[in-house]
């Protein structure tokens, strides 16, 4: 895909949750590049125990994306009934999202392979790849989403890949041309989410504004 070259920075400041794509696919060469690029996240002792399943169209990827279209069109049901959620932009995102999940152009199942037991810190090897992942194919000019609703078919994908055990299905990464353009993330303030040298004390220091441009 042609996109315009993007800083590291700008990458940062415009890398958010893409869900809505085109029909186009995303050629070999950039997905590889993309991958690879995952693939140079940091990970504790640099054991490198990310691993990468990618559904595209083949018949298990075919299988794998009507099962995660169940499971994805259930979480959202629930999300949406638990919190309540009004017609919105956001709200009508997520729902075009879950009913064409299966024609999402690429999937990635980023997964652990375990060296010791399942622990809570584990996590800490898998997420700088998958947001490398996504960093990768923003500056390539495609968008993506980081889910865990995969978490409802579990079972059904272990058996359906042949996954092992000891392998974690630690997130879902959905991919593809967005059906519409980058933008800048809303996020709170930097003011007030920093502190300086104690728990609430005001960091003076804080430049304003940056990234608003």
């Amino acid at each position: 895909m042609n996109a315009e070259p993007v800083s590291l920075l700008e990458g940062l400041r415009t890398t958010r949750a893409i869900r809505r794509y085109t029909n186009a696919p995303i050629p070999d060469g950039d997905l590889s590049t993309i991958l690879w690029h995952a693939g140079r996240a940091p990970s504790g002792s640099n054991r490198q125990p990310f691993r990468f399943v990618v559904l595209r169209d083949g018949p298990n990827a075919c299988a794998a994306k009507s099962l995660l279209g169940a499971s994805f069109r259930a979480g959202w049901s629930a999300k949406r009934a638990a919190d309540d959620y009004r017609p919105s932009r956001f709200a009508d995102s997520m729902q075009q999202y879950v009913d064409e999940f299966e024609r999402t152009p690429v999937v990635v199942l980023v997964c652990l392979e375990r060296y010791r037991s399942a622990s809570p810190y584990e996590g800490a090897s898998v997420s700088p790849a998958c947001q490398n992942l996504l960093l990768a194919a923003r500056a390539l000019g495609y968008g993506g989403a980081l889910t865990m609703w995969h978490l409802g078919v579990e079972s059904e994908l272990r058996e359906l890949f042949g996954i092992p055990d000891g392998v974690a299905l630690s997130a879902c990464i959905t991919l593809g041309v967005p059906e519409g353009r980058h933008g800048a993330v809303r996020r709170r303030p930097l003011a007030d989410i920093t502190y300086d040298d104690a728990w609430g004390s005001p960091a003076d220091w804080i430049v304003p504004d940056i990234g608003s441009s």
